[in-house]
């Protein structure tokens, strides 16, 4: 068994994150983050690594009072199958928990790693009309997505929107 280290990103690590995003960038599995939007996003982002190199890294992105998103989430692919993709959704998890959020949004083509992690598929509304008109104003990418807005369309075939219920989850 690989060890390996999770740790909060530092700011310094955001060139790393956007090198391990690259490859999948290119292979249409993950849509592409500016270094800006990244660097804007470094207090997110838990990253996992082994002697000091990165090999993987998610982020939680709160979108409402009660609801956050796991983005960017990946392994490098030498590094897949040992436990390293739960281990951060766990931290994920835990960090939603103490912010306050009872539901975690994915969109992801990794419908079985989501589903053995206690997500499931959803539907399109999800959220109470109030909340819809107010997420619509957020000009977030990942939001417009969680809405299912017809001009991210594009960006989403093939994805499947699945959420999870934390406090039921979170009894233990």
């Amino acid at each position: 068994m690989t060890e390996f280290s999770l740790r909060p990103a530092r700011t310094s690590d955001i060139t790393g994150i956007h090198r391990l995003l690259e490859p999948l960038v290119e292979r249409r599995i993950l849509l592409g983050k500016d270094l800006a939007i990244l660097y804007g996003a470094a207090q997110e982002f838990i990253v996992a690594e082994v002697g000091g190199e990165l090999i993987g890294c998610g982020a939680l992105h709160v979108m409402w009072e009660d609801l956050g998103e796991v983005r960017t989430l990946l392994v490098r692919e030498d590094f897949l199958h040992l436990g390293i993709g739960r281990a951060i959704v766990e931290a994920l998890e835990r960090r939603a928990l103490d912010l306050g959020l009872s539901r975690l949004f994915c969109l992801t083509f990794e419908t079985g790693f989501f589903t053995r992690r206690g997500f499931e598929p959803i539907g399109e509304h999800i959220v109470d009309p109030d909340v819809y008109s107010q997420l619509l104003r957020s000009g977030d990418a990942g939001v417009e997505e969680f809405l299912d807005l017809a001009h991210v369309k594009p960006n989403t075939l093939g994805n499947t929107r699945m959420l999870k219920h934390l406090a039921s989850s979170s009894a233990g």
